[in-house]
């Protein structure tokens, strides 16, 4: 009963902060504008594209609506170790991990690219990210990025039949997200996400999954900021061993780079395997920690 009453308080937080961003979309539909120069300290009186919603890519496991700039190279690495319910034996959880690296790159400052390998699977990944909207101090009131990427598994887990083809192996992640800075101490966005796998288990396996991912920041501190991310699975199998990724974390800012910590029910950290094959339950005390770390270079000035 208390895991329960956990999840729905979670569940009613994001819940609240989604009807929220929907009357902003509304807004931004009927051309309504806000004042958002305090953001910026504008003295000038125009308007400025409105930064820093997120500080990094991604909110927690899935990305969030900021993009390198033009020229921009960030080595990534994403880092989670086993369940801290597993006990002392495994070190609580210290004694697993899963890894995964990967490099993205701004062909510009809308247009990323990245690409990726992981340990859990050993999976490669890559991805196209475009910022089609940016949120300004007069006008665009939310920021809009189009997202997508492949992921290929090279391993089977030793359920799976050895014949399966490469081909097989492969899934597409569409995302569309909806993101908006309220003020210098909060955001909030919206991820309505497709992701389709090829082959799957039928008796327990949908091939296309609906989600809706849902990420917000909250500054607590000049260098500190809580985030809350959930992904939401609107038509997965009833009798599907996966559960709704849930994250808690903490971005730290030290010297120009944001260090992120985690709390999270899912191990896996690439769309496809996160968002629909996440068994580990948060509410039962399946919590993985983890952590993100980042360098980036400027290749063109």
């Amino acid at each position: 009963m208390k895991a329960l009453t956990l999840e729905k308080l979670f569940y009613q937080l994001i819940t609240r902060a989604t009807a929220v961003l929907s009357l902003v979309a509304c807004s931004f539909i009927t051309s309504a504008q806000e004042n958002l120069f305090s953001l910026l300290d504008d003295d000038e009186g125009g308007p400025e594209p409105v930064t820093a919603t997120f500080k990094g890519s991604r909110v927690i496991l899935g990305h969030s609506v900021k993009t390198k700039a033009k020229g921009e190279l960030e080595f990534l690495i994403t880092h989670r170790f086993g369940r801290l319910n597993s006990g002392a034996h495994n070190l609580w959880g210290l004694d697993n991990s899963s890894v995964r690296l990967g490099l993205e790159y701004g062909i510009s400052d809308r247009f990323n690219i990245g690409i990726g390998r992981s340990s859990f699977d050993k999976s490669f990944d890559g991805f196209l990210k475009y910022k089609a909207v940016q949120q300004m101090t007069e006008g665009a009131p939310v920021s809009v990025v189009a997202f997508t990427s492949m992921a290929i598994k090279t391993t089977p887990r030793e359920s799976e039949d050895p014949t399966i083809e490469f081909k097989d192996r492969v899934a597409y992640t569409y995302q569309v997200i909806i993101g908006r800075k309220f003020n210098s101490n909060f955001s909030f966005q919206l991820a309505p996400t497709i992701v389709n796998r090829n082959l799957v288990n039928g008796l327990t396996q949908e091939n296309t999954v609906f989600a809706l991912g849902m990420g917000l920041r909250q500054k607590l501190t000049q260098s500190l900021a809580l985030n809350l991310e959930y992904y939401y699975r609107f038509n997965e199998h009833d009798n599907s061993p996966s559960l709704n990724s849930v994250s808690i974390g903490f971005d730290i800012e030290t010297g120009g780079h944001v260090f992120q910590l985690h709390l999270t029910n899912s191990i896996m950290t690439i769309e496809r395997s996160f968002i629909t094959e996440t068994e580990d339950d948060f509410w039962d005390g399946d919590i993985h920690f983890g952590f993100n770390i980042s360098r980036t270079f400027q290749l063109d000035k």
